[in-house]
């Protein structure tokens, strides 16, 4: 017999994570006669998720509960798990931020700027870390909107919250193992880093390392593949049909020419979203990323690409709101009655009923990574099960990976908050001085003056200051 819990979401609005989540939920039979509280300022997207998932677990004959509201301490109130997949920062904003970057000189897909993502959304996790303290102390936050490595850093330090970053790109290894014709499932691997900036230190197919596997996949068949216009790969199931599928080229760069580079530079893949980070000689402009990143949209930041993923993820939400409005449609044999691979309920399931599993988390290092400060929140393996969310201590990263990926990162995720904490505009400043797009000092001044005099950067603008003596 299970234990039901309470758990709130919040930006409930994000229909797709909403609707898998609901999945998973309805699907793993110790969670039954739970409480799940969607909170969204969108109130139309609230009732429709509402619905929708009232109506699935009704087909299933699943016991859970659903309630909307838009007051998010009235969602957090007694909960045992919260669960953060809001974003104050739109897609509109953010390509209008990339456009204006790009008539100041920077590229779209490494543009410069104030870093409003950062700032918009972190605020918002801080303030509702605040509330948990008040309405729910003993909750665990479960952080899947970014900045993961910052924002979960920033909590852990500020707040007494339980708090854990999930993300989705340590999943490259399923792709980078179907690319090369081996099956997913008789793959053992580890990916430690920080978020966005992992490394597949081990990767073995039934017990035998299969490195050598993709070193003979590059010599035959890579050039062949980074040649075509829109070469495609195998996609794991629960991906295909996606809005993925359709931009599959633009997202599927787990192989492309700059993660190969990076993989000779450094001895180990980058994996999920860290081949699309890379270094600046990537990005420098359309042209380039083509060329590392593939035909004909160039990896996933592009101005042909980006674009394109908000339509059809607008699509995608524009289905679900007429499979709401539709009294007929069976909404499980729309969305399917299969578990996703997402980690946020199996991770309850084992902290509440003791179903013990090891799962991809971002959460404070305390010595599970070698050369990373212990206040520092790091992606690593870790157990889960009553005992609670037990970071492996993983094998140290290699020397050159640590000083030119980990150390650079973490420095800089330091600077954010710093800027974050004290308000200081020329901390900004210098993050666009650094950026190797730069060219005069009155470039990095102009951009950065351009974007945080934008409307939706109104509250930035005000809170960070020159210094007194500027």
């Amino acid at each position: 017999m299970g234990t039901a819990v309470k758990l709130a979401v919040i930006g409930a609005g994000s229909a797709v994570f909403s609707l898998g989540l609901v999945k998973d939920l309805c699907l793993t039979e110790n969670l039954a006669g739970s409480q799940v509280s969607f909170m969204d300022i969108n109130e139309d997207r609230l009732a429709m998720i509402q619905k929708l998932a009232a109506r699935y677990a009704d087909e299933l004959g699943a016991d859970l509960r659903f309630e909307a509201t838009p007051d998010r301490c009235a969602a957090m109130r007694d909960a045992d798990f919260v669960i953060n997949t809001a974003s104050v920062v739109s897609h509109e904003d953010s390509i209008l931020m990339k456009q204006i970057a790009m008539q100041h000189g920077y590229s779209y897909a490494r543009g410069a700027g104030p870093g409003d993502y950062f700032y918009r959304n972190t605020r918002l996790m801080l303030d509702f870390a605040r509330d948990m303290e008040r309405v729910c102390p003993d909750a665990w936050l479960i952080q899947s909107g970014n900045p993961v490595f910052e924002g979960c850093t920033l909590l852990a330090r500020e707040t007494s919250i339980k708090v854990c970053g999930l993300c989705h790109g340590h999943y490259g290894y399923k792709k980078i193992a179907a690319m090369i014709g081996l099956d997913p499932e008789r793959i053992t691997w580890q990916a430690p880093g920080l978020n966005h900036n992992i490394w597949l230190t081990h990767f073995l197919y039934d017990g035998q390392d299969a490195y050598p596997l993709v070193d003979e996949w590059i010599r035959s068949k890579g050039e062949e593949y980074w040649s075509l216009d829109t070469p495609t790969m195998p996609l794991p199931e629960d991906r295909k049909g996606s809005w993925t599928d359709a931009l599959t080229r633009a997202w599927d760069i787990d192989l492309s020419r700059a993660a190969v580079h990076m993989y000779r530079m450094y001895g180990l893949l980058p994996v999920g979203d860290t081949p699309r980070r890379g270094g600046w000689w990537y990005h420098s402009d359309l042209a380039t990323r083509r060329y590392w990143y593939g035909e004909p949209y160039g990896g996933q930041d592009t101005e042909l690409s980006w674009p394109l993923y908000v339509e059809n993820l607008e699509r995608r939400i524009a289905e679900i709101a007429r499979l709401a409005q539709d009294p007929k449609a069976s909404i499980v044999a729309s969305l399917g009655a299969t578990k996703t691979t997402e980690q946020q309920v199996p991770i309850i399931d084992g902290l509440m009923n003791n179903v013990e599993g090891e799962f991809q988390v971002n959460v404070l290092n305390n010595g599970a990574l070698a050369g990373v400060p212990d206040n520092v929140v790091v992606e690593v393996p870790a157990i889960v099960n009553r005992k609670g969310i037990q970071p492996l201590r993983v094998h140290p990263l290699p020397p050159k990976v640590m000083l030119e990926q980990i150390l650079p990162d973490w420095l800089g995720m330091e600077r954010q908050l710093l800027a974050f904490k004290t308000g200081d505009r020329s901390i900004l400043l210098y993050n666009v001085l650094d950026n190797h797009q730069t060219k005069t000092y009155e470039q990095a001044v102009a951009v950065l003056e351009e974007q945080l005099a934008q409307a939706p950067n109104a509250e930035m603008d005000a809170h960070f200051r020159w210094p007194s003596n500027w």
